[in-house]
């Protein structure tokens, strides 16, 4: 669940007469008071939303317990709980997509790939589209029985 910080703050603008191009703005918290009236023609409200920073501290505390729980890095990847397997994923640089939780992408400076998880092996496709000099997309399956050492190794040494 995601926490925000929301603070109505209202801005005004004074056109300078020597500069009527370059308004000055001016930033106050709606609760203060000030020194002189503002005509209503000069302020705006406008919210300003921002993450609250414990709650990135939360996502990293997760992220820590799931990857100090990975099983062995030789142990095969169908032991790893998939909480563990996404959080070995997150260390790796992946970040997941939107539309399919079980497709991953990451960016290197020589190639990108998207990763999948299907049901029966882990596919990792290094695109053609990335940087590199690939002709065409390239794709690599790897079986849930092979350690996750031997996984990380073949997927991070690229196409």
């Amino acid at each position: 669940m995601s926490a925000f910080h929301v603070s109505n703050f209202i801005i005004t603008t004074n056109a300078s007469s020597t500069h009527p191009k370059f308004p000055c703005f001016s930033l106050f918290q709606k609760s203060l008071s000030f020194p002189y009236s503002v005509p209503q023609s000069q302020r705006k409200i406008t919210t300003f939303v921002s993450s609250k920073s414990s709650e990135a501290g939360e996502l990293s505390t997760a992220e820590d317990e799931w990857l100090s729980r990975l099983p062995d890095k030789n142990k095969p990847l169908y032991s790893h709980s998939l909480p563990c397997i996404e959080a070995w994923l997150r260390s790796l640089g992946f970040y997941q997509t939107r539309d399919d939780r079980a497709v991953w992408l990451i960016e290197k400076p020589d190639w990108d790939a998207q990763l999948s998880l299907d049901v029966t092996d882990l596919c990792i496709r290094y695109l053609k589209s990335g940087p590199g000099n690939l002709e065409r997309d390239m794709e690599r399956r790897f079986s849930y029985a092979l350690s996750r050492e031997d996984i990380e190794n073949a997927i991070l040494g690229g196409p």
